[in-house]
């Protein structure tokens, strides 16, 4: 049974990062390969110059939301083209992508083109910089203790009168809240004292949360005119993590997934024990979503994809 289990091919699943990965000349590995191609038509959609982002514009100036996001989902999505010049599309069984990563998983799985993928990461993340303008929030990473734990803290911070949400449950040691500053604040101070470790994220917005409705009314607008395929494999939702095939579920869930938690930790079981992947892979800049993965699922094989052989 054991030789034959090593026979087996591997059943793998696509991980794509979110915000907060950028950084200057992230687009360098993909410049000389076939699949910068389609960076011009990135461009054309989103409304942003792609190629300077990804390999000329500051880590600084990239920490802006709308600049941040159009760079990450260009730069993870040539990782993953050039990934699919060599490795068979069939051994891929699911997809994921953590907030704005599922769009890029949304296109790696053909439930969206690349270009359609590129609008409405465009208009995302110009409605999400908006709704921040008018309604500043504030994130921070809390860890070392569990969801109850950090859920308790938030409540304490919401009775005394201060916006506080867990926003991105990414492991059972790692939760990130958000709301208003004063309240995010707050929660770092009370989760000190509690002997757990926070730290404030370097954004402006409250991720996630009730906080970017405005946001998601904007995104609903632009998804009105997007059509969503059906795929082959599924691709597990950051609302439910649970997964999804059928395109005519997508504009609902992109608009829910802005003013919901993200629920990357079980998105992470379903992967592993829903469909059986035995190896993730981490597509685009750094290595965030592949460490998530080494502490949520730690008997599944998980790391960065392969750079193009033109770079090394």
């Amino acid at each position: 049974m054991d030789r034959a289990h090593e026979t087996e091919s591997p059943r793998l699943a696509a991980l794509f990062p979110g915000q907060g990965v950028q950084r200057q000349g992230m687009g360098a590995p993909w410049r000389d390969t076939p699949s910068w191609e389609v960076v011009g038509e990135l461009s054309e959609a989103s409304g942003h110059d792609v190629a300077e982002l990804l390999l000329d514009t500051g880590t600084e100036t990239l920490a802006r939301t709308d600049l941040a996001q159009i760079s990450v989902f260009a730069a993870s999505l040539l990782s993953w083209l050039e990934f699919r010049r060599t490795v068979p599309h069939e051994f891929m069984t699911a997809f994921a992508g953590h907030s704005l990563g599922e769009y890029t998983a949304l296109v790696a799985s053909g439930a969206l083109t690349p270009a359609d993928g590129a609008r409405l990461v465009g208009a995302r993340g110009r409605a999400m910089a908006e709704a921040a303008r008018h309604r500043p929030g504030a994130m921070a990473a809390v860890m070392g203790g569990d969801a109850p734990e950090v859920e308790a803290l938030a409540e304490r911070v919401r009775h005394t009168g201060e916006d506080l949400w867990a926003a991105n449950f990414n492991s059972p040691q790692q939760i990130v809240v958000a709301g208003s500053p004063e309240g995010v604040r707050a929660t770092v101070a009370l989760a000190e004292k509690e002997g757990l470790r926070a730290k404030v994220l370097q954004v402006s917005a409250a991720c996630h949360t009730p906080y970017m409705v405005p946001a998601s009314e904007a995104l609903t607008a632009a998804l009105s005119g997007i059509r969503f395929r059906d795929t082959h494999m599924p691709v597990v939702s950051n609302v439910d993590a649970r997964g999804h095939t059928r395109g005519s579920n997508w504009p609902g869930l992109c608009t829910l997934q802005l003013v919901s938690p993200v629920l990357w930790a079980d998105t992470l079981y379903t992967l592993v024990r829903g469909y059986g992947c035995t190896q993730l892979t981490d597509f685009g800049p750094g290595r965030t979503m592949a460490a998530l993965a080494r502490r949520v699922v730690p008997g599944t094989p998980a790391g960065p994809a392969p750079l193009p052989q033109l770079a090394l």
